[in-house]
């Protein structure tokens, strides 16, 4: 700053000199504003730390993905339904570890001619949370639920949907989101 004001404010070095210590300021200003240890009012980001930041309800992490599938004119077959459950989240596996609990439950819809039975859900994982005395059942990532499926022997062939709807609550580490049934079918042909 000294040979700034020993020299002429107007001449290039002045304004070349005046130019390079305002582009070291913001440097500095915007590498003291990304350092970790001036970060004191962020929380602090873990492996385990959800992926998704702004989820309002367990809709926003679990997704569910129909499968398709054929059964002959008066046979049985299972349908797959995949739900996929966002990192750094889970759902209570069914049944729930505790009655209180809301676990994973899928409800098929009727159509005619066709009959579902009781959906068979995947093994749990056992976890323990913070928000939980004991270790909980739950499922993560991507797990798969079969819905036996019999076709009676009067139905028509062809394909058509079989709606479903799947009633999960999405929790991560430290807290639950209000729970959500999601819609969806699975399609199913008749032979």
């Amino acid at each position: 700053m000294a040979l700034l004001l020993s020299t002429n404010a107007n001449s290039p070095k002045a304004r070349l000199l005046h130019l390079g210590a305002i582009c070291l300021t913001v440097l500095l200003c915007a590498s003291c504003a990304t350092s970790p240890s001036t970060q004191t009012n962020q929380p602090p980001q873990s492996a385990a730390s959800p992926v998704a930041p702004n989820v309002k309800s367990s809709a926003d992490v679990v997704k569910v993905t129909p499968g398709s599938m054929s059964v002959s004119a008066g046979s049985n077959a299972d349908g797959t339904l995949i739900i996929s459950i966002s990192r750094g989240y889970h759902v209570n596996a069914n049944p729930a570890t505790f009655s209180y609990l809301i676990p994973t439950e899928l409800t098929p819809q009727k159509i005619e001619g066709v009959t579902t039975g009781k959906p068979r859900y995947p093994p749990s994982e056992k976890k323990k949370f913070q928000f939980a005395d004991a270790p909980l059942a739950v499922y993560e990532g991507d797990a798969q639920i079969k819905l036996p499926i019999r076709a009676a022997s009067t139905a028509v062939k062809g394909m058509r949907p079989l709606p479903i709807t799947l009633r999960v609550q999405a929790c991560d580490n430290e807290k639950c989101y209000p729970p959500a049934n999601l819609n969806s079918y699975i399609s199913v042909e008749v032979k």
